[in-house]
């Protein structure tokens, strides 16, 4: 028995707006103009013969039903997106997962064979990347990002897997030409390196007990590897993680500038909540938990 579709492309167009919500993010990520989403909706409404989108101020809202159609539709779509990824990867589909480059390169490279272990042989994707993922678009499965407090959209579920501590690094030739710097306000008279602001800065010295501190200068880089070969170089004092130098303050290729015990939120591994308890999803989870020193214990978000 054939199907009664509406038009596809009405179908894609609702769904984008529905999690947009504005017609014209709409039409910008679909490449069209928003006369031609507002259009496909119409189209669309009449197909179903029920309103899914009412006036609100300046714009449109789901309806209820509109609301109930557009989480059906985002299922829909979620399931011809895996049928079409299982095609691509010869019915083995592959696993893409977004994470940070400091972390990736740092902690995860070395042990890529044991992740694909764990996820029973198939490709992995490591993307580095410190630019979220629209998981309704399907760019992931999963990413793995360092947050302060854990909070993720609607849809979406967070488990923190490492609370690493802060440090204040530099190299040793660099902390020799300071030997009076002991405390953490020291730190305020050296040269600072940060990445994409001067947040972390001052989350770390307001948890060291230094609330007000005075305008922070110093380079920005970006990314957490730059900031430690920043570091190495001799530029300067930079705030990173413990998991991400081991290997150098073991080596002493750098060290702490001054004693602390900051912990500023954690690494989370975050993927949609109807793909949480999907096999693959929770291996990596379970595998997460295994390689690296269990945070405090906190419960998924």
């Amino acid at each position: 028995m054939a199907r009664r579709l509406p038009p596809l492309l009405a179908l894609r167009a609702f769904d984008v707006f529905a999690r947009l919500g504005t017609v014209r993010a709409a039409a910008d990520e679909l490449a069209v103009s928003h006369t031609v989403v507002s259009r496909h909706i119409q189209n669309l409404e009449q197909s179903v013969g029920v309103k899914l989108v009412a006036k609100s101020g300046r714009g449109l809202s789901l309806t209820r039903e509109g609301v109930r159609f557009a989480a059906q539709m985002r299922r829909a779509f979620d399931l011809i997106a895996d049928a079409c990824g299982e095609l691509r990867n010869g019915g083995m589909e592959a696993v893409h997962i977004c994470c940070l480059a400091g972390l990736a390169s740092r902690r995860l490279l070395a042990r890529l064979p044991e992740l694909e272990a764990a996820v029973a042989g198939r490709e992995v994707t490591l993307q580095p990347t410190s630019t979220r993922p629209d998981f309704g678009r399907g760019e992931a499965d999963a990413e793995i990002m360092y947050l302060e407090d854990g909070s993720v959209a609607e849809g979406l579920r967070a488990e923190m897997f490492a609370k690493p501590r802060i440090l204040a690094i530099a190299n040793p030739e660099f902390k020799a030409r300071y030997p009076d710097v002991r405390t953490p306000a020291d730190l305020l008279d050296l040269p600072l390196i940060h990445e994409q602001s001067t947040g972390m800065w001052e989350a770390w010295l307001e948890e060291a007990g230094i609330t007000d501190p005075p305008r922070l200068r110093g380079p920005r880089l970006w990314q957490a590897h730059l900031t430690i070969e920043a570091a190495r170089l001799g530029r300067g004092v930079a705030l990173v993680s413990d998991l991400l130098v081991a290997d150098n303050l073991a080596s002493g290729e750098l060290v702490e500038m001054v004693e602390s015990n900051v912990t500023i939120g954690g690494y989370y591994f975050i993927a949609p909540a109807q793909k949480w308890n999907t096999p693959v999803i929770a291996a990596i989870r379970h595998w997460l938990r295994d390689v690296f020193p269990p945070p405090d214990s906190q419960p998924p978000v």
